[in-house]
């Protein structure tokens, strides 16, 4: 019989290098969706879905993985490879994975706390990478090939190095979400722990049985666990109709009271405005994060989605309501709440219903508890409502409705002002105060 080297050539390989070419196919697998689903959502919202930062952490991922297999395969036929040929191989894999593991911190620093202002600050959150790789490329010449008992294996200091560099952006992984864990959303912590649990548990078993070569399965399944729970273009589809079904929902209740018209927009403007001036204070550094944000941006339009219940008969009223009449447009609070938690609630994600909810039901409290539909008192009221609270009054008295003009800027400042402490939350006041010129400019764009 004549042997078929190729076949048993082939059959060598593929059981030299097995567990990498299933991480390597589930990878590419990865890849094919995240760009196909990534397209077509981007063609329907207008916008672009992807992320940079997981674009790189895919790509070094590939990288890193097939670079893995061809040294699980080298390292078994030494005698065959050139020595300089296996040293660009482990060379590649190695900075590869450190790669990686900087590229990971850099998505979960953004993702959580935003991309750090301080030039410094990022250089020092790169500088263990670039140091990790110098210092890997030069110990290269001093890696050495060992007999294991199912497979041959590679030791030596840039393989520690790399072990030290995956290990040290673990821990900063983990500084950073344990100083500011109050900013991480919840969805961001369920992936965030996947993640850390796929690169100790597979380090400790590489640490301890180096022959196992199981590198590329914890790359691969920490780009899976991001992938499915924050980077899946099908999951930011549903969100995106999702979110365009609300605002229809807003849009028609503007439509239906004829009298504010541009007012979802303004008055949204207006709450973004004093949450970013109010992140700066202390007191609200650890509330107001980018999740805060995003969500008030999506549920400050939902306010008034209770006036949807209300009669048009009062809503289009062009005189001053009588006090029935006002009993019943008050009830457009509690009218929004219920609509929220019964018909968007379990839609989007919890901290988003929560806000949205608070926003609909009791942006109409004021500070010293003479407002409706609860009478809560100071910061009883969820700080979202407090805000909308400033944001929806000096919309309303700026703005020209069916029963009167709209009223001098002076005036409307002096009208917040003189709610200071009463009507509304004293640091919402002043940070709305804060920037009139940005104010200003809002207003003026719907004139």
């Amino acid at each position: 019989m004549v042997r078929d080297d190729t076949s048993e050539g082939l059959m060598e390989v593929l059981s030299a290098c097995k567990t990498q070419l299933m991480s390597l196919i589930i990878l590419l697998y990865i890849g094919v969706l995240y760009i196909r689903d990534g397209n077509s959502l981007n063609r329907i919202s207008g916008g672009n879905f992807c992320n940079k930062i997981f674009d790189a952490l895919l790509i070094v991922a590939d990288i890193a993985i097939i670079f893995d297999g061809v040294t699980a395969f080298t390292v078994n036929i030494t005698h065959k490879v050139p020595y300089e040929l296996n040293m660009i191989f482990h060379m590649c894999m190695l900075v590869s994975y450190e790669v990686f593991m900087t590229i990971l911190f850099w998505y979960w620093v953004t993702q959580t706390v935003g991309k750090p202002k301080i030039p410094h600050v990022s250089i020092l959150y790169t500088l263990p990478c670039v140091i990790a790789v110098c210092l890997t490329i030069h110990f290269l010449p001093q890696i050495k090939y060992i007999a294991g008992k199912y497979t041959n294996y590679s030791m030596g200091i840039s393989i520690y190095i790399c072990f030290a560099t995956i290990i040290l952006y673990l821990l900063m992984t983990v500084g950073v979400i344990i100083y500011r864990h109050t900013y991480i959303q919840r969805k961001k912590k369920i992936a965030l722990a996947t993640s850390l649990i796929f690169v100790i548990l597979i380090l400790t078993i590489q640490i301890f049985l180096p022959e196992s070569l199981v590198s590329g399965i914890a790359a691969t399944m920490i780009v899976l666990s991001i992938y499915l729970t924050m980077e899946n273009p099908s999951i930011h589809s549903l969100v995106y109709y999702q979110q365009e079904m609300v605002m229809g929902f807003a849009t028609l209740v503007e439509n239906k009271d004829d009298s504010t018209g541009g007012h979802i927009r303004r008055s949204s403007e207006y709450a973004l405005l004093i949450a970013r001036n109010l992140k700066k204070k202390k007191k609200y550094k650890k509330i107001i994060n980018r999740d805060y944000i995003t969500n008030l941006s999506q549920a400050a339009p939902m306010h008034d989605i209770g006036k949807i219940g209300i009669p048009d008969v009062i809503l289009q009223k062009p005189d001053k309501l009588t006090n029935d009449e006002y009993a019943i447009m008050k009830r457009h609070a509690e009218i929004g709440g219920k609509i929220i938690s019964e018909t968007f609630g379990h839609l989007l994600d919890a901290e988003y219903e929560d806000m949205a909810y608070n926003v609909a039901r009791h942006h109409h409290e004021k500070y010293n508890g003479k407002g409706y539909p609860d009478g809560l008192t100071g910061e009883e009221i969820p700080l979202s409502a407090r805000i909308m609270a400033v944001a929806d009054v000096f919309d309303a008295v700026s703005a020209k409705r069916c029963y009167r003009d709209a009223m001098p800027l002076k005036k409307c400042y002096e009208i917040i002002l003189n709610g200071r402490g009463t009507d509304f939350d004293p640091d919402v006041v002043d940070a709305f105060m804060e920037d009139k010129t940005k104010i200003e400019r809002i207003y003026a764009e719907s004139v």
